[in-house]
């Protein structure tokens, strides 16, 4: 009998032999600078827990509060019976921490944009889209039905060499980009991209998933850091990152999220996030808004660990935030590196990142900083940093 499957296994076995297979290690501790993973007590430089606080006792006080009043899960959809007094809270404390008319709290930032784009736009639009932007961006201009046209990444030159192109062709138009690009760690030049859709009539859209309490006062995202805030038509934003729970918003002008509260099919047609994730939500908004230490610790780390890197001779890209791509070509180059880093005493914690996430050529080790990080944390990333380093020939030796 034919297996119908062989051809999984030919491809899985290119995949190994390219350095392209990824290998998806266990978890057994909280998400902190220090975790156990697969039973092994690693140096943390992996998540996006920016901010430290994916274990904040208050964070966690909360989440326990909101299962003792309101139970486990809605078990409904939000548009039916699923809309708790938490959820409008939420929204409305986001909405002011970010400076727009309204907000909409959804499942995760990856459901965020699968919900925001195809009531935006379908047949006979056209989106402009950054060649970098993240994949939700990609599947939610997809299932929107409307013209997909690429400009190249950060050129507001080829941006508006496209739209003056096409923009005359199409009912309507959507510019979407990346606002902080997660696997360089630049940031998008929101302001000049926002002067050039004004004048030519397109709605404005940013993800901030990257940027939501690392940019701007006190963490209030890419569009505060540009001084746009109720600016932008919408913005996307990530609770899962910097706040360090789960979820996803869309906010901006009050119209567009009550269009997109009755047409938003993640919205509509899948279950509310739970209480406890919504209660631990608004306790980091209260943390963000009472002081901006945390995050200016996040930035002093990220100086510290970068000035270190650069020093020891590793090439870090073109990362402006906390995001720092280790750049280091091949992928099996780079997944040597992360098995070394993670078999070394003590190890780190940082997978290797290939095609198709990256182009091919331009693997990478991506660490990944937070405010949670002491000095002695980011000495001991850096002293093994080096030493691999040294090992694999990808930096000379100093001094």
């Amino acid at each position: 009998m034919t297996d119908k499957f062989a051809w999984i296994n030919d491809e899985m076995g290119a995949m190994e032999a390219e350095g392209l297979r990824t290998n998806i290690r266990t978890i057994g501790s909280a998400c902190g600078p220090w975790m156990v993973v697969d039973g092994k007590k690693v140096l943390n430089f992996c998540t996006n827990n920016y901010l430290g606080l994916a274990n904040h006792p208050r964070l966690k006080k909360a989440a326990q509060e909101a299962v003792e009043q309101w139970g486990v899960g809605p078990a409904a959809v939000r548009s039916i019976a699923g809309t708790l007094e938490l959820h409008r809270r939420l929204e409305s404390r986001l909405a002011a921490f970010k400076g727009v008319e309204d907000a909409l709290y959804v499942q995760s930032g990856f459901c965020a944009n699968q919900a925001a784009i195809p009531p935006m736009v379908g047949k006979g639009d056209v989106i402009f889209t950054d060649r970098l932007n993240h994949a939700s961006i990609i599947d939610g201009c997809r299932l929107s039905s409307a013209k997909i046209l690429v400009y190249e990444h950060c050129d507001l030159e080829d941006c508006e060499r496209v739209i003056r192109e096409n923009i005359g062709q199409y009912r309507r138009a959507l510019l979407i980009t990346d606002g902080v690009f997660s696997m360089d760690g630049d940031i998008a030049p929101l302001d000049r991209l926002f002067e050039l859709c004004e004048r030519h009539g397109i709605i404005t859209m940013v993800d901030d998933a990257h940027g939501e309490g690392v940019l701007g006062r006190g963490g209030r995202g890419i569009v505060d850091h540009f001084g746009l805030n109720g600016k932008f038509d919408l913005e996307i934003g990530t609770l899962s990152k910097a706040f360090g729970v789960m979820g996803g918003v869309i906010a901006g002008k009050k119209v567009v999220i009550d269009w997109i509260r009755q047409k938003a099919r993640p919205f509509l047609f899948s279950s509310a996030v739970t209480a406890a994730d919504t209660a631990a939500c608004l306790a980091a908004v209260d943390l963000l808004e009472e002081s901006s230490a945390l995050v200016e610790k996040l930035w002093d780390n990220t100086r510290y660990f970068k000035e270190g890197m650069q020093n020891a001779g590793f090439d870090i890209g073109v990362s402006v935030t906390p995001i720092t791509p280790v750049m280091l070509g091949e992928a099996t180059v780079a997944q040597e590196f992360s098995r070394r880093l993670f078999a070394a005493e003590p190890g780190i914690f940082v997978m290797p990142i290939g095609f198709p996430t990256v182009p091919q050529g331009k693997a990478r080790i991506r660490v990944m900083i937070s405010a949670a990080h002491t000095q002695g944390d980011l000495e001991t990333g850096l002293a093994t940093f080096t030493q691999i380093g040294r090992e694999l020939g990808v930096i000379g030796r100093k001094g």
